[in-house]
């Protein structure tokens, strides 16, 4: 075999970040209460449609069921019957639901568009939840529960979410599968009648579209969509309370999952552009120190990942990792390592700028197809913000300096704030855990 030489290349250095050009959009709130965004990306003949609802928090295993079962059918056509409406259209529709919202998500041609937003609106006004329906549905959904509480992740982000909220309603947020199990058709229906209502809620449509004649489609289907309801009222989040790490037991388990919640800031805080560029310093994207770290010059895990999770009642930052049992302290010590360095010295310039240009490039590429912008444009909504922010972001995100993202590091990373929760085998571990920190056991 005969060694080949090749001269060394130089990359090219990145060309200058395009300036954030935002779409054509009109705007327009309907006299029942719901806000309508239209926004022309012509991309391909497509329209994408998210409708946000504020929800609250009902009785979860209710709200989880009703967004199962919401296109189960209504007064004057069945499951089946809606699938072939808007399968006509090139369409379709599906339900989900947070902390904070019910969604109904969608996309079809934009020649279809009117017929989709009938669909839509015979759904938001007389869903019928059939017994049958809801029976299958209600199955499925304990069976996809009592999947995720064997998983390991899932046990590590429950038992996170109830050391970080306590009381708050964001504690829990999946039921018991003997909760999903009582609840009936009749119930859904009340549920429905209470929260399923255009005081508040917005509706996005994205696609090749004319801004200001979606606008009138969307009001000549959902102008009639009426009541009052019941409106969702969240108590803020409270603030973290670091402590004790917490360790959950998991006999025999071979890797531990470390979870970390640290304080943050919402989208339109000061404080937010230079949070997000000091968070992907730690451990935001691939290139971050705490990957360099416990990955790449360590291999105690695959994929470590942190990021500032937004809701209405607040905001926090989780970091995670799975690690081999036999280095879970390694693991932590590394990782409150990295929290330390960044919350006491200032990055490197060059750190920062690639991070900087990492931030700038996804927001563009958040925005570049009708699905992610159409995503983006519902988030924002949903937390009163506009599309226009997006450009507001951008530009502090570039004048963010070393000294601001490193004042950012010392607010919000310090490792002394976070709260910290570690999922594994206690007998094997806690004597790891013991001579780093004081430890609290707990079972799932």
């Amino acid at each position: 075999m005969t060694a080949v030489a090749t001269a060394d290349r130089t990359l090219p250095p990145l060309r200058p970040n395009r300036r954030l050009k935002l779409p054509t959009q009109a705007e327009r709130t309907l006299p029942n209460g719901l806000t309508v965004i239209a926004v022309r990306r012509p991309a391909v003949p497509l329209v994408e449609v998210r409708l946000w609802m504020p929800f609250g928090r009902p009785h979860l295993a209710r709200a989880a069921l009703l967004s199962q079962t919401m296109l189960s059918g209504t007064d004057t056509m069945s499951s089946v019957q809606i699938a072939a409406e808007l399968q006509k259209v090139g369409g379709g529709f599906s339900a989900g639901h947070d902390p904070d919202r019910l969604m109904v998500s969608g996309a079809g041609l934009v020649t279809g568009l009117d017929r989709m937003l009938e669909i839509l609106a015979a759904v938001l006004t007389s869903a019928s939840y059939p017994s049958a329906e809801v029976a299958t549905e209600r199955d499925r959904l304990i069976d996809r529960v009592q999947v995720a509480q064997s998983q390991p992740a899932h046990l590590a982000r429950t038992a996170l979410l109830k050391r970080i909220y306590g009381r708050h309603p964001y504690a829990v947020q999946t039921p018991e599968p003997e909760q999903i199990r009582a609840v009936r058709p009749a119930a859904l229906r009340r549920l429905h009648a209470e929260r399923v209502h255009p005081a508040e809620a917005v509706l996005v449509l994205v696609g090749d579209v004319q801004p200001e004649r979606v606008l009138d489609s969307a009001e000549r289907a959902l102008g009639d969509w009426q009541g009052a309801g019941h409106r969702a009222e969240l108590p803020p989040a409270p603030p973290l309370e670091p402590g004790p790490l917490l360790l959950v037991d998991r006999p025999d388990a071979v890797q531990s999952s470390l979870r970390i919640a640290l304080p943050a800031v919402g989208r339109t805080h000061p404080d937010h552009a230079a949070l997000q560029l000091a968070n992907l310093i730690f451990g935001g994207y691939f290139s971050s120190r705490w990957t360099e770290n416990i990955r790449e010059d360590k291999g105690y895990t695959y994929g470590p990942y942190s990021m500032v999770e937004h809701s209405v009642a607040g905001s926090v930052l989780v970091a995670a990792a799975d690690v081999a049992t036999e280095v879970t302290g390694p693991a932590l010590l590394e990782t409150t390592y990295e929290l330390g360095r960044l919350a006491s010295v200032p990055p490197k310039p060059d750190e920062l700028e690639q991070a900087r240009q990492y931030a700038l490039g996804t927001l563009q590429l958040g925005m570049s197809t009708q699905a992610g912008l159409a995503s983006l444009t519902s988030a924002y909504a949903g937390n009163g913000l506009r599309l226009d922010f997006l450009a507001e972001h951008a530009a502090r995100l570039a004048k963010a300096t070393v000294d601001d993202v490193a004042e950012a590091g010392a607010r919000y990373l310090a490792p002394a704030r976070g709260v910290v929760v570690v999922l594994g085998d206690a007998a094997r571990i806690r004597s790891q855990l013991d001579v780093l920190t004081p430890v609290q056991t707990a079972t799932p």
